[in-house]
């Protein structure tokens, strides 16, 4: 199992009608983390407008979603930003979008594409990475079969997280959950039974792609 968040914090300016629309994504492994998150921005821009916020925790054990229109009419600025990161299909995610107000209106669709381009483009700027939990085991064999283990490993998707020179080649090899049975018979197969494989630990939710 596995969920898309972001690679790290992303912003995003816009000017509408005289408006400032700046958003902000972040990933957020936990409720208190985007709350955390929310206050620090509202406290950097105390003087906005508005602080629009919305975000989705989901990461198979632990379920949050909320937005704030923070004063916008119902529905036009919160909700949007909700859905921006609903429609990118991410998880573990907080948006705030701030508004200083420019003087004109935008009525609400204006309101609704204002936030919403402002919450993609903040999260387009952060990157998108896809979590997931991993497993691995270690494979021993000798150098003639360096080649033919490599190229196995990296076509099947596996990774070599570790790496041991001696009399004989260690790898140690990262895979996705659920694959790392059927990655080490394809190796006994390939090297003709020629390796000897460990299985190790499984590790929690890493890597990304």
């Amino acid at each position: 199992m596995g969920y898309r968040t972001l690679k790290g914090i992303g912003t995003a300016e816009l000017v509408i009608k005289k408006s400032v629309f700046i958003g902000y994504a972040s990933p957020a492994k936990t409720e208190e983390n985007a709350r955390a998150f929310i206050a620090k921005i509202k406290a950097h821009h105390s003087d906005a407008t508005h602080n629009v916020s919305a975000y989705l925790i989901n990461d198979g054990r632990n379920f949050a979603v909320r937005y704030d229109d923070d004063g916008e009419p119902k529905g036009s600025a919160g909700k949007p930003v909700l859905k921006v990161i609903q429609n990118k299909g991410l998880s573990n995610v907080v948006v705030v979008v701030t508004r200083y107000f420019g003087g004109i209106k935008l009525g609400y669709g204006g309101l609704v594409k204002a936030y919403s381009d402002a919450a993609s483009l903040a999260i387009e700027n952060a990157g998108i990475i896809e979590i997931y939990e991993t497993e691995r085991f270690q494979i021993t064999f000798p150098y003639g079969l360096f080649h033919t283990v490599r190229e196995t490993i990296k076509k099947a998707g596996g990774r070599v997280v570790g790496e041991n020179y001696d009399e004989v080649v260690t790898f140690t090899v990262e895979t996705r959950k659920g694959e790392a049975e059927k990655l080490m018979e394809l190796l006994r197969e390939r090297t003709r039974g020629r390796v000897r494989l460990r299985r190790l630990f499984m590790s929690p939710f890493e890597g990304n792609l």
